[in-house]
């Protein structure tokens, strides 16, 4: 099967509806699966692979992005076969540039470019947003970026970057990054989003769509932040959402990933395989989509709606 393909941005290239991350994946696999999952990936029509650098100085080394590079030779890939996206962190920022963090990134991932860098998160109140538009600017103009997006951040803060962008007549941002998932929704599904969504022909990236695991009734690995506190009520409804998956002939992953593919705004849901076997279950929700429809799929999970109410849609 090839899944579907849709376009990062208003215009950018096309790309799976799907797509795989590398946080703490390919350094927990079996080098040889590990090339198998790329190349079945790649014919299964997934084209973009989040291979950012995860490890900072005085942390646990982490070599998911370096065995990325090899599974790439070895899968016998060429540069123009996927996109890559890389991550931009902001916590040095501006005293640890943009274009360091990256040219640190390609080393290690055997690249010379990225097609898309996502921000990190937007911990500080006195970043300056045109210069960082500016940056970016410069790194597009060197060839080092063909499009950017942000990771978690509030509309109102991607709007800025957007008008100070379209100000300046350079690229602006192409998409979000946003938890999104049966339990955690009301961010991207809230005005705010849908406003940056419909006016700026920014696109959604939707991430943690397993909670970690926790949907899934498994544990021990390590999660994100717990936007509205809200984590036990999660823990608490992957029974529930089992016996529905069940209920459609479907596995709880598949459920979790055909809900992200009902949001219009959706390019693609990312998540981490470490099987050949998973990848191949997790492709079957596209066919779960088709099967039962985007409406009855969305009420399907309805009940499982852990943060209505609990954060603000507008996002950090």
């Amino acid at each position: 099967m090839s899944i579907p393909q849709r376009r990062i941005g208003r215009d950018g290239p096309h790309t799976g509806v799907l797509s795989l991350g590398s946080w703490h994946t390919y350094d927990r696999m079996d080098f040889r699966e590990a090339v198998t999952l790329l190349r079945t990936a790649v014919d299964a029509g997934i084209t973009l692979f989040d291979v950012g650098v995860y490890g900072f100085p005085g942390s646990d080394p982490v070599f998911t992005d370096v065995l990325f590079s090899a599974m790439v030779r070895a899968a016998g890939l060429r540069r123009d076969d996927y996109l890559l996206s890389s991550k931009l962190w902001l916590e040095g920022y501006p005293g640890h540039s943009l274009r360091e963090q990256l040219e640190n990134a390609f080393f290690r991932a055997g690249v010379e470019h990225a097609d898309l860098v996502i921000l990190g998160d937007l911990r500080r109140d006195d970043t300056d947003l045109h210069a960082l538009v500016r940056d970016l600017a410069e790194l597009h103009e060197a060839g080092l970026i063909r499009q950017w997006g942000v990771n978690n951040w509030s509309a109102s803060t991607i709007r800025a970057v957007h008008d100070f962008a379209l100000a300046d007549g350079v690229p602006g941002p192409a998409i979000a990054q946003l938890k999104y998932s049966v339990a955690r929704r009301s961010i991207p599904d809230g005005a705010p989003f849908a406003a940056v969504f419909d006016d700026l022909g920014v696109t959604l990236q939707a991430s943690d769509v397993f909670e970690g695991g926790v949907l899934l009734g498994k544990g021990g690995r390590q999660v994100g932040r717990d936007p509205g506190d809200v984590r036990q009520r999660i823990a608490d409804s992957a029974e529930g959402i089992r016996k529905v998956a069940g209920s459609l002939g479907a596995t709880a992953a598949q459920l979790c990933l055909a809900f992200t593919l009902t949001h219009p705004a959706t390019t693609t849901t990312l998540f981490g395989a470490t099987s050949v076997r998973q990848l191949e279950d997790n492709l079957a929700a596209v066919g779960l989509l088709e099967r039962v429809g985007a409406a009855e799929l969305r009420a399907l999970v309805e009940p499982f709606w852990a943060d209505r109410d609990a954060v603000d849609p507008e996002g950090p």
